[in-house]
């Protein structure tokens, strides 16, 4: 067995969910969110890490390599897992960073998630978000979705990755899994095209430019239902997110657009639990005529927290509410539930309101 193939066995026998690896340190391992040096392990030098990368390498990257830009792909490892790779240099060396991806199938009850999340993937047509920064839950998230709609319904579903993250067989769907360097140029390219392939599922991996985001709302248009992903932190952020991929000119037609197809957001973190691990806390947008009027009017954007915050009828909550109830429910501790709030001073207003004692304010004595 190859030495990077062996450090990922260890990285997955260890319940890793990263493992970086960078010449002058020994190797690191995330777990449950920390990031631990391996100090018992020797150092790599810049041979090994050069070493380590050319070892999994497929042919079509190594020209890309060579010239020296970042290398994305995806690795299967038989009988230990999938990982997703990014090889990049730092100081004229080559550094490698690894991330397990689930191939587990879980529910979304077994992930923690809000009943809501069914409902989002029953739609049959409109966008619907997962946002987060890396390593919030997204792709396990969006798997789950994917996974529900092939086993609940019939219809053709096309995703478009960089790199094919999660295999999925055809169960009750067909599914066409198609990558970025391989099966297609680039997101943009392969959106035009998609609604020639008679589809009834769009998943893009992350929509991060005015071509692929515009593309995402005609597929959304025409009666697709789109899956994404953006880089944002909450609802509100993601909705300006999108409208700024677009000129100043081309911002009211944007937000028409938004408002005609969006289904839902579903921004999430990931808090370490009580016991070990990590649950997700999880904001939920779900686009009711209210929420519509403050998508319409950039003056109005920033009450969409309100809106959520008073949508319990409609599923919604916000990160604070998620938090809450992972505290109430004794998931999580009340200093990671206040730590991690949107603000912690109406968080700990909060608490008190309900009987609880906050944690005192950090650098308090």
């Amino acid at each position: 067995m190859a030495l990077i193939d062996e450090l990922l066995e260890m990285m997955a026998v260890r319940g890793c969910s990263d493992l970086h690896l960078k010449a002058g340190t020994s190797p690191a391992v995330r777990i449950d969110g920390a990031l631990t040096i391996l100090r018992e392990m020797p150092a790599l030098d810049a041979a090994s890490t050069e070493t380590l990368a050319r070892e999994i390498l497929e042919p079509r990257h190594r020209t890309t390599f060579d010239a020296g830009s970042d290398i994305d792909m995806a690795y299967s490892l038989a009988g230990v897992g999938r990982f997703r790779i990014n090889i990049y240099r730092q100081s004229g060396a080559v550094s490698i960073a690894a991330r397990r991806v689930s191939t587990d199938r879980h529910s979304f009850v077994e992930l923690g998630l809000p009943p809501i999340i069914e409902e989002l993937a029953n739609e049959p047509r409109g966008l619907v978000l997962v946002t987060g920064t890396a390593g919030s839950g997204k792709t396990t998230t969006l798997a789950a979705m994917i996974d529900y709609i092939n086993r609940s319904r019939q219809g053709h579903i096309v995703t478009i990755e960089d790199p094919i993250e999660v295999l999925h067989e055809d169960i009750g769907c067909v599914i066409d899994q198609r990558e970025i360097g391989i099966d297609t140029d680039s997101y943009a390219d392969a959106l035009r095209h998609v609604v020639r392939q008679d589809p009834d599922i769009v998943f893009i991996g992350e929509m991060r430019d005015h071509a692929t985001v515009s593309a995402a709302l005609t597929a959304a248009e025409i009666g697709n239902l789109v899956l994404s992903t953006l880089h944002t932190i909450d609802a509100t952020e993601t909705v300006n997110r999108i409208i700024d991929f677009f000129p100043p000119h081309q911002q009211l037609q944007a937000r028409l657009m938004l408002a005609a197809t969006l289904r839902g957001i579903v921004s999430m973190r990931l808090i370490p639990a009580i016991g070990g691990g990590l649950v997700p806390a999880v904001e939920v947008l779900v686009m009711t005529g209210t929420v519509r009027e403050y998508v319409l009017d950039p003056e109005q954007t920033y009450k969409i927290r309100e809106a959520m915050g008073e949508g319990d009828y409609y599923g919604m909550q916000t990160f604070d509410q998620s938090l809450l109830r992972l505290y109430q429910d004794g998931r999580i501790s009340i200093e990671d539930a206040v730590a991690t709030s949107a603000n912690q001073h109406d968080f700990r207003i909060k608490l008190r309101q309900l009987g609880l004692t906050p944690p005192p304010p950090s650098g308090s004595h």
